[in-house]
Formats: C-alpha cells, sequence, structure tokens
C-alpha cells in the first residue's frame, strides 16, 4: 500500500450546540480513489470543507503529505496541493473554455499575493500550454471556442473539473461529480474524470448520491453517518452492509452489479 498522503486524527466540527463532524479518524493513500457517501446533514461537505480549508475543525488534526494543515486558509491549501470542484460548476460564463482554463493555469502560477494575481498574463506560453493539455485530457477540445455559458451540463463539469487539475494538483476533492447530469450521459463523464485523474497520478475523494457510480469507480467507500464515518472499505464490502442499505443506500438488486440510488 501507498504511503498516506492524507491523515486525519480525531477530526470534529460544532456550530455552537450542533454538532455536525465527530471522530473522524483515517487515513488515505496517494492515488487512491475514494468515494463518499451519506444522508445530507451526514456530514460529507463538513468533512471536505475542514481538508480544504473552507471551515476549520473544532479539533483534531488534518495532515497532507505529513505536514499539518488543520485550520490553515483555503487558499493555502490550494497553494500546498489540494484542489476540489463544487457541486455547481465553478466558471466564466462570459469566456470560451479556452479562455477559463487558461486563467485557470495562470492563477495557479501567479505568485501568492494579490499583485502577483493582478499583473500575471492569462496567455503565457506555459498557460496556454497547460489549458490546451487539459482541453484534450478532458476531452473538450472541440469546445474550445465556445462560451462557457453556452455549454451542455456535462461538458460545463468536466471544464469545472479540468479547472480544478490546472494547478497540478496531488489530491482532488469532488462535490457530487454527476449532480445534475443525465443517466445516460452520466458513466461518460465519470470514465472521462477518472482515466485523466489517473493520468495525472492524483489522489481522489469524490461525494456521491449515485451508488452505481460509487460502486463502479471507487476503490473504497467510506460511509458517513450522524457526523461521523460508520463504514470504511470496498465497494462490496461497505454497499453490502446491511446497516449502510437501511440508513443511506437502500437495497441493492441482486443480479446486478449495483443499482442506482439517489438519497
Amino acid at each position: 500500500m501507498n504511503a498516506p498522503i492524507l491523515s486525519v486524527r480525531d477530526l470534529g466540527k460544532r456550530f455552537g450546540a450542533m454538532t455536525a463532524a465527530r471522530d473522524i479518524t483515517l487515513s488515505v493513500p496517494a492515488q487512491q480513489t475514494v468515494g463518499v457517501i451519506g444522508s445530507n446533514g451526514a456530514g460529507k461537505t463538513t468533512f471536505i470543507n475542514m481538508i480544504t480549508g473552507h471551515l476549520r475543525p473544532t479539533n483534531g488534526t488534518i495532515h497532507f503529505e505529513q505536514r499539518d494543515i488543520t485550520g490553515l486558509p483555503s487558499r493555502r491549501i490550494t497553494g500546498m496541493g489540494i484542489s476540489r470542484s463544487f457541486q455547481v460548476a465553478q466558471i466564466f460564463p462570459s469566456l470560451t473554455v479556452f479562455e477559463n482554463m487558461c486563467a485557470a493555469a495562470a492563477v495557479c502560477r501567479a505568485p501568492k499575493n494579490l499583485l502577483g494575481h493582478l499583473y500575471t498574463p492569462l496567455r503565457s506560453k506555459e498557460s496556454v500550454a497547460e489549458a490546451e493539455t487539459l482541453l484534450e485530457l478532458f476531452e473538450i477540445a472541440r469546445y474550445r471556442d465556445t462560451l462557457a455559458a453556452n455549454l451542455p451540463q456535462g461538458i460545463r463539469k468536466l471544464l469545472d473539473i479540468g479547472m480544478a487539475v490546472a494547478g497540478s494538483p496531488r489530491l482532488l476533492l469532488l462535490d457530487e461529480p454527476t449532480s445534475g447530469i443525465s443517466i445516460e450521459e452520466k458513466f461518460g463523464l465519470m470514465q472521462v474524470v477518472m482515466s485523466a485523474l489517473r493520468n495525472r497520478k492524483i489522489t481522489v475523494l469524490f461525494v456521491e448520491h449515485d451508488m452505481e457510480i460509487v460502486e463502479r469507480f471507487a476503490e473504497r467507500v467510506l460511509a458517513f453517518y450522524d457526523g461521523t464515518v460508520i463504514a470504511d472499505g470496498t465497494p462490496s464490502e461497505t454497499l453490502g452492509d446491511e446497516r449502510i442499505q437501511t440508513l443511506i443506500s437502500g437495497p441493492r438488486l441482486k443480479g446486478a452489479a449495483g443499482a442506482a440510488r439517489h438519497v
């Protein structure tokens, strides 16, 4: 097994009297693909937000590549090699696909200060080269000159995730990558995404409500309930657990590779 790229211990988050996350202890080896499941309010997003610096933990520690990143601001964590995408694509609608990708590549290469971001050219030789590579890697080069506002939902998702990869992160967190995608498109989209991330040797944690997607694309599944992890194993182990089926996923269809479930 590869050395852990991410380790959390006794991680928790409270908002006043409400406990959003508690007693989370786990490690993730480099280049593993981990699915994160759980009903709404189970603690999944809180967990992701603490790792990426969007929330400061109330207690516990987070280590990335043996460095303590607990409570660091999100911009600094991104610069260290952790990136994320959101459920709603974070793109610039008035720019073309190519311009969006160039902007993402330029920001990642800019000096880590305000003036550096203001004066970094969007179309440097390096940014253009990275943008062209990512357009091919995520199979959206044919949309190169299309305004992002006019893209189909699936292509918007691919652009958003491609932009998150522009800084060459070692760890990527995806928040419901197939949300809003049709049944006909979701498997093709995830195949493109996972192939691209394997190509870049990126460790992946993806939050997903579709159990068929989780079963097909995750090597490991973390099940969240009531703010903590109640199951951690292979897709077969976690999704086959009767308690997980009762609390989160619903029963699996016999004779199938896994039925799509939306919680």
